[in-house]
């Protein structure tokens, strides 16, 4: 049975939910255990649960790199009161929406006609995905 994403996205709040909890084996980054849940096993392949995971982790440990842009955006926005960032977004926000726009592709394309829906973290202010 092939299921659209709108009509997952209205029946979310009555179905039944499976939690994949953050991974704090690494200290406070931001990244999901990769444990394949139980209760997906009739629904969906393990790699192709594990490989959406393991890109979400990616993209996190990217958002999290401190380099070059990381370093100016900070000197930036000690020079300018924090006022630079009304008119420029941060190289984490720009990741966010990297990882939003993953994340509504990989629901279309996998996971939605399964009957599945992956809740972007940010919406579980990043505990759960």
């Amino acid at each position: 049975q092939v299921h659209s994403l709108q009509e997952l996205r209205r029946s979310a709040s009555l179905a039944t939910k499976v939690f994949v909890q953050r991974d704090y084996s690494d200290g406070t980054t931001c990244q999901f255990q990769t444990k394949f849940p139980p209760e997906l096993e009739s629904r969906i392949e393990r790699q192709l649960f594990e490989e959406t995971v393991k890109t979400l982790n990616g993209f996190y440990a990217e958002a999290e790199k401190i380099g070059g842009s990381s370093y100016l955006e900070g000197c930036l926005a000690c020079a300018t009161a924090y006022f630079i960032f009304l008119c420029m977004e941060t190289h984490y926000e720009k990741v966010l929406k990297k990882i939003s726009k993953y994340i509504q592709e990989q629901n279309e394309k996998i996971y939605a006609p399964r009957g599945l829906l992956l809740t972007d973290p940010l919406e579980r202010g990043m505990r759960v995905v």
